[in-house]
């Protein structure tokens, strides 16, 4: 994301002097996604599998083209219920190809409605997807002492996004290799990547300060 080399420092100020990742300067919405969901700490099952899908979607297009299809991905896959998604059929799949509110790609449709298959799978062994994909949040020890653009910049994946991306894997998930669960897990809280000096990452901090992990069942 951070792809700006007019911000060397990987921030920017807008006109109000907040200051914030450089990543989210296209357009207010972005931002506000930024400001308000990247970063934070997320325990709802249908969040992180909507997110899960939609890096899956992003696979070789930018996150900007996927935010802004958002809700219509929401609608075309039923809010990302996964127990109505795994029931998607044929004719859903054709209706998808066809719906030109979201990334027709016949390939990463299916994905989705087999993912939700696996999802449903995980949520009986752990009891929650939560619980499942916080067991692999990283150890503050293994973490970079400063979070900046020179420290971040090599770093597009991680040995628990690694090990995650296997274990999905194996157990018969797809379109989720190590460099889309480090994004991921960047953006449902799993790792806090806002940059030093960025409004939000206090605020992302806190957040996981005062959040409880959830456990399997």
């Amino acid at each position: 994301m951070l792809d700006d080399t007019t911000a060397p420092t990987g921030l920017f100020a807008d006109d109000t002097q907040v200051t914030r990742c450089v990543w989210c300067r296209a357009t207010p919405h972005y931002q506000h996604y930024h400001d308000h969901e990247w970063g934070y700490p997320v325990d709802s099952d249908t969040r992180l599998f909507e997110k899960i899908c939609l890096e899956g979607f992003q696979a070789g297009l930018s996150w900007l083209t996927i935010l802004n299809k958002r809700e219509s991905f929401r609608a075309a896959f039923a809010g990302f219920d996964m127990d109505k998604v795994a029931a998607f059929d044929d004719a859903d799949v054709k209706r998808l190809v066809l719906d030109a509110g979201i990334v027709r790609h016949r390939g990463k449709i299916e994905s989705t409605i087999n993912n939700a298959k696996r999802a449903m799978e995980l949520r009986k062994e752990f009891g929650s997807l939560a619980a499942y994909f916080w067991r692999f949040e990283p150890a503050a020890t293994t973490r970079p002492s400063q979070i900046t653009r020179q420290t971040l910049s090599g770093i597009t994946t991680s040995p628990e996004s690694i090990a995650l991306s296997k274990d999905l894997r194996k157990r018969g998930w797809s379109f989720v290799g190590p460099t889309t669960m480090y994004a991921f897990m960047q953006a449902m809280g799993l790792v806090n990547d806002h940059l030093e000096g960025c409004h939000a990452r206090e605020r992302a901090l806190q957040a996981r300060a005062d959040f409880v992990a959830p456990k399997p069942a």
